[in-house]
């Protein structure tokens, strides 16, 4: 009874409709999996650990005392905050450090190798695509560092040298965009990280280094011959830099903001910017001497996560 026999336009709907059905299924599974990618909360707690990214040679927010032991402004931040996640999951959690690059923060972040970054990134608009910035608890001014016998206190006095940065960071970039930068030819370098940048600067390959203030303060201080360098007064950039968290986890970034903006009320975050930044820090005692600029006190005073964008000049 051939009549009786599904027509092969109905078989084929048939399976294009099992397609269709498959195909959202996919996506529903799809969208749960990043639904749980994205609770930091739940992760760490079933983890039963949270993973910290840590950078070696930031300055005095983020930096390596050898031996796995990591510690700075943005690291003591970061145990504050975890200590408010340990409340909200009830554990306490175990701290795992993940040491990251100016390369490859943002993708571990993303990608769930790290929970927290906090290191010494900059918070931009471009960036806000792809991760979330906790409150701004330190503004940078982006400087110069050179050889203090280089005779070199300018942006003018770059013509022709040879300029390192970090791979990639953007202060460069922030350097060739400057308005004094105009018809200033020099030669970009680059270092693997900020040690290596620093590195090349301290043996001569470089004759100036463009990153954040208070990294290059930081390297100057813990180098051997502290007084061999020192920072121009020129300012290119002022930016807010922030603890990275993964995008689109509101629960995980309160925990976060309000810890900061905690600190910020009661003087405490005043309190830890004086004691990594103004008085003697570990290993060897030096200080960076940078007291706390206005923007700073301003971010502390009405806590934010604005991007470096609404910093720069109106």
């Amino acid at each position: 009874m051939n009549h009786w026999l599904k027509p092969p336009s109905f078989v084929g709907f048939h399976r294009q409709w099992v397609s269709v059905l498959l195909a959202a299924g996919f996506c529903a599974a799809g969208s749960v999996a990043q639904a749980q990618s994205t609770d930091t909360l739940a992760k760490v707690k079933a983890a039963g650990a949270i993973t910290m990214g840590v950078r070696d040679s930031s300055g005095a927010l983020s930096y390596t005392l050898g031996n796995g032991v990591y510690t700075g402004y943005h690291v003591e931040l970061c145990n504050a905050i975890i200590a408010n996640v340990e409340k909200a999951v009830g554990k306490k959690l175990e701290v795992k450090y993940q040491v990251v690059t100016s390369q490859n923060r943002l993708p571990l972040v993303q990608n769930g190798t790290v929970d927290i970054e906090c290191g010494s990134t900059t918070n931009n608009a471009t960036r806000q695509r792809d991760v979330a910035f906790l409150n701004t608890a330190y503004v940078e001014e982006v400087r110069t560092a050179v050889r203090a016998d280089s005779g070199i206190n300018s942006i003018a006095q770059l013509a022709g040298k040879n300029v390192v940065t970090t791979t990639g960071t953007t202060s460069v970039q922030l350097l060739r965009k400057h308005e004094r930068a105009d018809g200033i030819n020099f030669n970009e370098i680059f270092g693997k990280d900020h040690a290596d940048s620093f590195l090349l600067l301290e043996s001569g390959r470089a004759d100036a280094f463009v990153m954040d203030g208070q990294i290059l303060a930081g390297n100057i201080a813990l180098s051997k011959n502290p007084a061999n360098f020192k920072i121009t007064g020129e300012v290119l950039s002022v930016e807010p830099i922030a603890i990275m968290v993964r995008k689109d986890d509101p629960a995980f970034k309160k925990i976060g903001d309000d810890t900061i903006a905690a600190m910020a009320k009661s003087g405490e975050l005043a309190k830890l910017y004086d004691k990594w930044f103004m008085q003697a820090i570990p290993p060897k005692g030096q200080r960076l001497n940078l007291a706390a600029n206005e923007n700073t006190r301003q971010a502390w005073a009405s806590p934010n996560d604005k991007p470096a964008e609404a910093y720069q000049k109106k």
